[in-house]
């Protein structure tokens, strides 16, 4: 018997992740500003995207915690406390006070990531792939508008006054709470106890993880370059802080599009195909990029990037949601702890092949790096296929 696919269910959660991501990629537009003002370093500023991912140690153990509660109310919460760490970054003056509204920023995005997709694995029904690509588009959508209105709030505020964003996040918490709070059983996904054998179901996954471990540390390159460190790249090459904002939002909104057009297609031709094409698509179109010689090729391959560089999120989340447990929230923690982990370790790599070697050659490796990710795939999705 077919199951529904639960439009309202799946746009509540999605929009709620557009609005909570907003306020998470206001950092990479800002950090040009910040290493101005505070006189800080690429590998210092590896260690700021690194604290908000040190949350991210502790998340099978918030997973666990989030099956006792109702999860819905982490989901809710999360847009406010977001919002208001994000957005007093511009009155920090000082790297300590950046580093602990950051760490507050990535205990709140660990905090809402964990409970709201088996959220929406529910309400997708039988089409888990389409109901993953909506969610990771909430969040795309969301770091194509965030460049702009940060970049926008500086113009009008300065710095320090980009506060007077925070309350969007506000707002979307207390809507959160009146469109949730009346939410059917069937979608309070962690107010029953999951049941399950924690050893069991490790042991069952260990490989299937390790194999995703394996992927996402070649693959995570070409993310980390090309949002977090494409404004300073930009701002380097001679370009105004407008053009590297707008440039960011490019990448993000065909992210958009690639992300929605990922989850539909891994449903129909399978998870492995989309990831191998996507992912040699990206690296191509990378290169095209870093020898780009004029403003329209520039534009032209951070348009095609886009649109292949973010194609592998909604697939592998939805690998994750495929594996059949009693457990679906513990292990989204784990692979949520994998996730932020990986990319972390590739920030800091990132960052001192910049601080070492400069920009073009932190992109180059890159390049290389994600090369290696391709051959995983076939592995990744015969693992999965014997669990």
């Amino acid at each position: 018997m077919r199951k529904r696919f639960n439009k309202i269910e799946v746009a509540t959660i999605s929009i709620a992740h557009m609005v909570h991501d907003i306020y998470t990629s206001f950092l990479a537009p800002i950090l040009p500003l910040l290493i101005e003002k505070l006189g800080i370093s690429l590998s210092m500023v590896a260690l700021l995207d690194i604290a908000r991912k040190i949350p991210a140690l502790f998340n099978p153990f918030l997973g666990l915690l989030a099956q006792r509660k109702d999860a819905r109310y982490f989901v809710i919460l999360t847009p406010a406390v977001t919002a208001m760490a994000m957005t007093l970054l511009g009155l920090a003056d000082s790297y300590i006070t950046l580093f602990i509204l950051l760490f507050i920023a990535g205990i709140s995005t660990a905090l809402f990531h964990i409970p709201a997709p088996g959220i929406v694995k529910i309400a997708s029904g039988d089409k888990t792939g389409f109901g993953m690509s909506c969610f990771m588009a909430g969040g795309e959508l969301a770091r194509t508008l965030g460049p702009l209105v940060v970049t926008a709030a500086i113009t009008f505020w300065g710095l320090e006054g980009i506060w007077r964003v925070m309350p969007l996040g506000l707002v979307a918490s207390l809507i959160l709470y009146f469109r949730l709070k009346n939410f059917g059983e069937d979608y309070k996904v962690t107010k029953t106890k999951e049941k399950g054998d924690v050893k069991k179901v490790l042991s069952e996954t260990y490989r299937f993880f390790i194999l995703i471990a394996m992927f996402m540390i070649f693959q995570s390159s070409l993310k980390v370059v090309m949002t977090l460190y494409l404004p300073l790249y930009l701002t380097n090459q001679g370009f105004d802080l407008w053009y590297a904002g707008i440039s960011l939002s490019v990448l993000q909104f065909f992210g958009v599009i690639g992300t929605l057009a990922s989850g539909t297609l891994s449903d129909k031709i399978g998870r492995k195909k989309t990831l191998f094409v996507s992912g040699l698509l990206a690296v191509l179109f990378m290169i095209l990029f870093l020898y780009s010689k004029s403003t329209f090729s520039m534009f032209l391959s951070l348009s095609l990037i886009g649109l292949f560089i973010f194609a592998s999120g909604p697939v592998l989340l939805a690998l994750v949601h495929d594996l059949k447990t009693d457990m679906p929230t513990f292990l989204n923690s784990i692979y949520m702890t994998i996730n932020f982990g990986v990319t972390s370790s590739t920030v800091f790599l990132m960052g001192f092949i910049g601080d070492h070697y400069g920009l073009t050659a932190t992109y180059q490796t890159a390049i290389g790096l994600a090369l290696c990710a391709l051959p995983l795939t076939f592995f990744l999705a015969s693992e999965k296929r014997a669990l």
